[in-house]
């Protein structure tokens, strides 16, 4: 109940309370449906904070949608201030708001479904044959697998890194010099740069993730050991030039960094994950920020302002702007359902689909006349112009049970090394971050690469039937009530 208390207070009331009293805010319907968006996500982060459960997926989605969905908002609306030039109406500014909420509501629904689906499964047969999500989820690391991946991502470090345009030191100056040593003149070059970066980090970061984690052999693994300790400093050194935050996007950076956090058994403890996030909320709010300083070239002397400031100047906060450009953009152009083929048929050329869906961030900075185009486009917005609200609904609702799904298996494979559970679910939770900012189309291409690459690596476990005390694992965890909900999931 303390956890609770403290949480709640924090989330709802001081932070919230702390942007308003920041500024003059200016009172209108948005911001008081604002403030029904704030203390949803607000409560359900709580939630996840003080569950005697580890949710890593719940708690990246919730993380995201209280900053950047919650405060900013927040300090937008009651400052009438935004990052960018862009300015929508009143009945826009509230539209955003009640889509953002359907969101909300609907990964609500699909979480709680998924739940409850997962307790009356196991109510109702004490065995039962596992589902496909937990037989993937079950599959263990291919010792010899790995060592192969292991020699794929040095061998491609030997030959991609010295041919990188400004060769291992264009690793550690900034994105900016990284992009201006491409010398990218086309679109193609931007394409083949990003996957030739894509190519050595990902794989490079499977690898050293592998080998921390990687099963014990049944018949003694002399061998595997010695071969793990000549791998290891190499993949550590590795991932130092192709994983840093200066030459990586701060999100891939944090994924790498929180993912190998987060798969130490004894991080995921109850107590300690609640200390850890803690301490993750704190830094996302008030380190994230100021850790673009790699970013460019030309350096500014870093100033210290208020969180109200930073939120409605900052372009790292645009999410709910975007929103908002894209409603404008729906009513003005109508729905395009055909975009949603886009993200999963990504490798198909334009030479062969000429009618290939652009960028939703791109095409939205387009529409607001901006000359900067590399924006986000939030899965809101992304969803809404598919098919309007029914769209946000549907894919929300998906996202939701899945991402339960996937933290219940999570849960009962906890005390198994080396599942794609252990190592895959961090990786998603922490990536989510990204794949929830987007845009879809310029995310999907290394998403599809942290997903591919360890079902190479592992293979399926013999079947079983799972045993009534696994099933009863499952069941819903007990959480300290907080007032006003009763306590329910």
């Amino acid at each position: 109940m303390a956890a609770v208390s403290l949480w709640t207070v924090a989330l709802i009331v001081l932070l919230p309370g702390l942007i308003l009293q920041s500024c003059d805010a200016h009172l209108s319907v948005a911001l008081a449906l604002q403030a029904v968006v704030v203390a949803h996500t607000g409560v359900t982060l709580t939630r996840v904070l003080t569950a005697t459960t580890v949710r890593l997926v719940a708690l990246g989605f919730w993380v995201f949608a209280y900053i950047w969905l919650g405060l900013a908002p927040l300090a937008m609306l009651a400052t009438d201030t935004y990052p960018w030039a862009y300015r929508a109406g009143e009945g826009t500014a509230l539209m955003a708001v009640a889509v953002i909420e359907l969101g909300l509501l609907a990964h609500t629904a699909g979480t709680a479904f998924a739940a409850r689906r997962e307790h009356a499964l196991a109510a109702r047969a004490a065995v039962a044959s596992p589902g496909a999500v937990e037989r993937l989820l079950s599959r263990r690391v291919a010792p010899w697998r790995l060592v192969a991946l292991c020699a794929l991502a040095l061998a491609l470090a030997v030959l991609l890194i010295p041919a990188q345009p400004g060769g291992l030191q264009a690793y550690f100056t900034s994105r900016q010099a990284l992009r201006e040593a491409g010398a990218m003149d086309s679109e193609q070059d931007a394409f083949l740069m990003a996957l030739r970066n894509w190519s050595l980090s990902v794989p490079a970061f499977w690898a050293l993730l592998g080998l921390l984690h990687v099963p014990r052999l049944p018949g003694g693994d002399r061998l595997l050991r010695g071969i793990r300790r000549l791998l290891l400093p190499l993949l550590l050194a590795l991932n130092v030039v192709v994983n840093n935050p200066v030459s990586k996007p701060r999100f891939w950076a944090g994924t790498v960094l929180l993912t190998l956090l987060f798969t130490v058994p004894r991080l995921c403890r109850p107590r300690t994950f609640r200390a850890i996030a803690a301490t993750l909320m704190t830094a996302v709010l008030l380190v994230f920020p100021y850790s673009d300083y790699f970013r460019y070239s030309d350096r500014e002397q870093i100033a210290v302002v208020s969180l109200a400031e930073q939120f409605t100047t900052n372009g790292d906060y645009d999410a709910y702007q975007q929103v908002q450009t894209g409603i404008d953009y729906a009513r003005e152009k109508g729905f395009s359902p055909q975009n949603a083929l886009g993200p999963p048929l990504f490798l198909v050329p334009r030479s062969v689909w000429p009618d290939k869906p652009e960028d939703t961030g791109i095409t939205l900075a387009q529409y607001a006349g901006y000359d900067f185009l590399n924006l986000s486009a939030p899965l809101w917005i992304e969803s809404y112009l598919w098919a309007g609200p029914p769209a946000v609904a549907v894919v929300f609702f998906l996202l939701g049970a899945a991402g339960r799904r996937m933290d219940d298996v999570r849960h009962r494979l906890r005390d198994r090394p080396g599942t794609l559970a252990a190592l895959l679910v961090p990786a998603f939770a922490f990536y989510q971050m990204v794949f929830l900012r987007g845009s879809l189309l310029g995310i999907v291409g290394p998403l599809m690469l942290l997903v591919t690459i360890p079902l190479l690596i592992t293979t399926p476990t013999a079947r079983a039937s799972r045993s009534r005390s696994a099933a009863l694992s499952t069941a819903p965890t007990r959480h300290a009530s907080i007032p006003g909900t009763g306590g329910h999931s």
